[in-house]
């Protein structure tokens, strides 16, 4: 008699079981396991827990420091009261530290952060979204770490830094060349971030990234959307295979349905999808940074 096909299945599959040891068993089993992706939260899907959101009230104020012989001006935020935060230094990107970035610089600083937000372009007199980079900036950088770290009101001996676009290089530099990593620097996050030298050429901007990503030591987080250009987010994907090639520490955020600038759209031309995309963002990255300053704290 002649068994349907399904029959047939059937008593394949039974046979299969009988007769494959154990191991096999198991290891055909995980074959249908999939990584958890960067995004997954086990403790929402499971147990339907939601992150409870942190929404300090905040004060800031206008000051300057030192840079050598030079007065930086730049803008410090924190929790209104007298208790002490983990201290981020926020690096602005070719728009300089302008209305948008200022208001960003506030989000992060409700997170529960004291944050120095550097103004690097008005003691360099450099316009806004330059195309030349000027490398006295590396040096600006990396000395407000130095001030930042100085105040009393910080509850962690290292900083992170908190980079958009161009300022992601200057913050590299800051780091690696001039070695703040190595006493100064907890954490390092890139909003797409640009880690190339400005002035490198086509060539370089295309098909290389600055070496000084493979040397950053320190646990880095790169926030991009899945429509970046080409080029940078190349650049951002190069530089992290090549670190993790390292053994560095290093994450890549890649949100889907945004592109450059899902964190500072303007409201008439912004969408859902960049909204989702930055919430998520500046939570990420204030989790992943106290998580990264909590061994310094003091």
């Amino acid at each position: 008699m002649r068994l349907p096909n399904r029959s047939i299945a059937a008593a394949l599959g039974v046979f299969a079981a009988l007769t494959l040891p154990p191991a096999a068993t198991a290891v055909a089993q995980q074959t249908h396991q999939i990584e958890a992706p960067w995004w997954w939260d086990d403790a929402w899907w499971t147990e339907g827990r939601l992150p409870a959101p942190t929404a300090h009230p905040v004060e800031s104020r206008e000051l300057t420091y030192k840079s050598g012989d030079e007065e930086v001006a730049a803008l410090l935020l924190r929790p209104k009261g007298e208790a002490k935060y983990p201290p981020v230094l926020f690096v602005h990107g070719r728009r300089g530290l302008d209305d948008v970035n200022r208001a960003h610089a506030r989000r992060l600083a409700a997170q529960g952060f004291v944050v120095l937000a550097p103004d690097l372009f008005q003691l360099r007199f450099i316009p806004a979204m330059p195309i030349e980079h000027d490398y006295a900036l590396e040096a600006d950088t990396a000395a407000g770490l130095d001030v930042l770290l100085a105040r009393p009101d910080i509850s962690a001996a290292r900083a992170c830094v908190y980079a958009i676009s161009r300022g992601g290089y200057y913050a590299l530099k800051a780091a690696v060349t001039h070695r703040r990593q190595e006493n100064a620097v907890a954490c390092y996050v890139g909003y797409y971030p640009h880690l190339q030298d400005p002035n490198a050429p086509e060539p370089m901007q295309v098909y290389r990234f600055a070496s000084e990503a493979e040397n950053l030591a320190v646990p880095a987080f790169f926030l991009l959307g899945d429509q970046e250009q080409y080029q940078r987010r190349r650049n951002i994907e190069m530089a992290a295979e090549a670190m993790r090639a390292k053994g560095r520490d290093v994450t890549v955020a890649l949100y889907p349905g945004v592109g450059r600038g899902f964190d500072f759209r303007e409201r008439h031309v912004r969408t859902f999808a960049d909204d989702l995309a930055a919430r998520d963002a500046i939570h990420r990255a204030s989790t992943f940074m106290r998580r990264h300053m909590a061994p310094f704290a003091k």
